[in-house]
Parts: structure tokens; C-alpha cells; sequence
């Protein structure tokens, strides 16, 4: 799914300010931050090893993306999303996780080599029998990434990392998130293989529906993840 699912990998040539930009968002994926948590710049300084300028900058990014809310007279905080939000995100990136596989699907029809997308699979696959839940996370960000440069388009490039899914996935670990994953990964990375837009397009939007009917299972049944989804930020 959109960062929505994809989450940003720095490269290898990254600033101070690319190191704890790419720190916090990984992070927020391997829940070593978290929805609500503030943002002290001398400790992502010490944590990054970065000067607080570049902890400045960062924030400032992050803020921009959304990520992050800059309080005043009170810092920084990772954003918190309440429960209307969160489905506000999710139609989103409903419509845009299709749209991405319909794109990726049509290039492939068109004679774009497929080859990124099945080898991303596998990846998938060997992350999750091999049980090692950073590597599904590596792999999910590649899937995506493959996804995107297949289909070729700037503006799918460009509005993608904007929705707000890594803030979603944070706050509500789906204990059975890697497993829904894995599945509509293979049926969306198959359709598209195959060249089949409508398929590939119908398998996005099916993906983070499932996201979507799992939250609010979680809410009915009145899961512990989902206290928080009352507050829009930290404090608040």
C-alpha cells in the first residue's frame, strides 16, 4: 500500500539531515517511534550522531510530509491520526494503490519488463519464511519501488510518499498485517506481471481495504492498539 505504504530508503550518498529523516521513518515501521512520542532535538542529535541543525532540517521535512507535527512552544511530535483521519487516509490510498498497479500493469502490457516486480516478490517471500520482519519491511518498500518505476509515471512518484499510510500502519499494528500483506502483494505483483489492468487494479484497491476492515475490527472489538485513536496529537 501507499508510505502509504512505501516507506523512503536513503542513498547511499545521504546528508546528516537524509540520516535522520530515513532513521525516523524506518523507525516508525519498527515501532522505535511512535505515534504521539516527542521529537527532542539534542537526543535525535546524540541518537543520529548529527548536529541540531540537521535534526532541524529533518523535522522541518518531516512536518512537510506530514509526519510529523511542530508544536509551539513544545517541539516536535510524531503525528497522531484519529480514527475519521485514519479512514480519510485509507480512501486515498485506496484509490491510489489501484491506480499505481493499474499503471504498472498497462506499462507492462506495453512491453515494460515485468522483472522488478516478480523479483521483489521473492523477496517477499524469503523475507517472510525466514521469519525476519526488517527484511519484509525492505522488501514491502522494494515491492513498491518496483511497482513505481514500472509504471513509469512522475506524478505517481510525486503524490505517492504523500499519504500518510506509515503513520497508519504505526498506530494500529494489524497483528496479522505481514501474513494480508504477503497474499494481496502476490495476487497485485501477479496481476501486473501479466499485464491484466483491471486485475491489478482491483487487487491495489483490495489491499488496503483489508487494511481498512481490519482497523475497524480492532475498534469494535475495542483493541488496546486502537486507544489512541481518539487524540489527533500527542497531548491532544
Amino acid at each position: 500500500m501507499p508510505q502509504t505504504d512505501p516507506a523512503p530508503l536513503a542513498s547511499a550518498a545521504e546528508s546528516a539531515s537524509d540520516t535522520v529523516f530515513f532513521g525516523i521513518m524506518n523507525g516508525l515501521e519498527a515501532q522505535r517511534f511512535v505515534p504521539g512520542q516527542r521529537l527532542v532535538e539534542a537526543d535525535l542529535a546524540a541518537q543520529f550522531g548529527v548536529g541540531r541543525n540537521s535534526v532541524r532540517e529533518a523535522l522541518q521535512r518531516l512536518a512537510a510530509e506530514g509526519i510529523v507535527e511542530l508544536l509551539r512552544h513544545r517541539g516536535a511530535a510524531i503525528r497522531s491520526l484519529s480514527l475519521q483521519e485514519t479512514l480519510d487516509v485509507l480512501d486515498v490510498a485506496e484509490r491510489m494503490n489501484g491506480l499505481l498497479a493499474r499503471t504498472a500493469a498497462r506499462a507492462v502490457a506495453g512491453g515494460h519488463p515485468a522483472l522488478a516486480v516478480t523479483r521483489s516478490l521473492q523477496q517477499l517471500r524469503a523475507a517472510d519464511r525466514a521469519k525476519d520482519a526488517e527484511a519484509f519491511g525492505r522488501a514491502r518498500r522494494g515491492f513498491y519501488r518496483a511497482l513505481l518505476e514500472t509504471s513509469g509515471s512522475r506524478e505517481l512518484r510525486r503524490l505517492f510518499p504523500s499519504i500518510h499510510v506509515p503513520i497508519v500502519h504505526a498506530q494500529q499494528r494489524l497483528a496479522s498485517l505481514q501474513k494480508l500483506r504477503l497474499r494481496d502483494y502476490r495476487a497485485i505483483g501477479q496481476a501486473v506481471a501479466q499485464g491484466e489492468e483491471d486485475a491489478a487494479d482491483e487487487a491495489g484497491m483490495a489491499h488496503v481495504g483489508h487494511v481498512r476492515e481490519g482497523i475497524l475490527g480492532q475498534v469494535g472489538a475495542g483493541d488496546p492498539a486502537t486507544a489512541c485513536l481518539g487524540a489527533v496529537h500527542a497531548g491532544g
